[in-house]
């Protein structure tokens, strides 16, 4: 019998993306999955658009009042109920055979902490020529000095990780999970590019030097709460982590003309 994947889709005014994310679970090749949405109080139609879908594997939650990403993204997680936890924000796409290849890579190989390459798109779900790929195996030093993972690429096994809950930090925090499951068990790479990461106007990715800094220290200093000199080290540590990064593991290709 195959095992559930309870997959994490945290929401806020999504409306215009967040079909073709439920269209692209329910395309899933590996069916033994339930679909935990948590809207945080969104103000657009997301509402009416996720009420549309009446597949029973969807489960449909409203926060009372408006929590953040990370608060909303812990209460998904409490409610999971699979062995296997994914991740797919409201404005991320999978491939169809994203869950049937990464739990067989993981369930032949032993693994309990695992990701995969992805593209990236843009509003209108073109291709941006971004081809973003990591390292083989991830340590804890590793992931201590860079977010290799994203977020929509991961699953962990959560016999082996466990419950998950991070502090209430607003930016960053999918890297705050990885910084707590890596203590539990190193991750690793398929090799296989399965899922579109969506770049967009809006987005909550900070978008500066400074503030990409800035928000790094508080990873630190209040996400996995470090003393401030621990901080600053491990602050810097990712700017030179994730330049690397970029600079090897980030690869831009040619688009054919439309």
């Amino acid at each position: 019998m195959k095992e559930l994947v309870s997959i994490i889709m945290p929401t806020y005014n999504c409306g215009r993306f967040i079909g073709e994310s439920i269209s692209s679970v329910l395309a899933q090749t590996y069916t033994q999955w339930e679909l935990i949405i948590v809207d945080d109080l969104s103000t657009d139609d997301t509402d009416a658009i996720v009420r549309c879908h009446t597949d029973k594997r969807i489960r449909y939650m409203r926060n009372e009042r408006n929590m953040g990403a990370a608060m909303t993204r812990n209460r998904a997680l409490q409610e999971a109920r699979g062995r296997y936890i994914a991740f797919l924000d409201a404005d991320d796409m999978w491939f169809p055979e994203k869950l049937e290849k990464q739990i067989a890579f993981m369930q032949k190989n032993g693994y309990a902490f695992t990701y995969h390459n992805y593209i990236e798109i843009d509003e209108h779900s073109y291709p941006l020529g971004v081809h973003v790929s990591g390292k083989k195996h991830i340590g804890k030093l590793d992931m201590m000095s860079c977010c290799w993972p994203g977020c929509l690429t991961v699953i962990y096994d959560r016999t082996k990780i466990g419950l998950i809950q991070i502090p209430n930090i607003r930016k960053n925090n999918d890297s705050a999970m990885w910084l707590q499951a890596i203590h539990k068990a190193d991750c690793y790479l398929l090799p296989e590019t399965l899922a579109q990461y969506r770049r967009r106007a809006g987005s909550i990715t900070p978008t500066t030097i400074w503030r990409k800094i800035g928000w790094h220290y508080i990873l630190f200093r209040d996400g996995i709460m470090m003393n401030p000199v621990a901080s600053v080290f491990w602050m810097c540590m990712n700017i030179f982590g994730n330049g690397y990064k970029k600079l090897f593991y980030v690869k831009r290709y040619k688009l054919q003309k439309k």
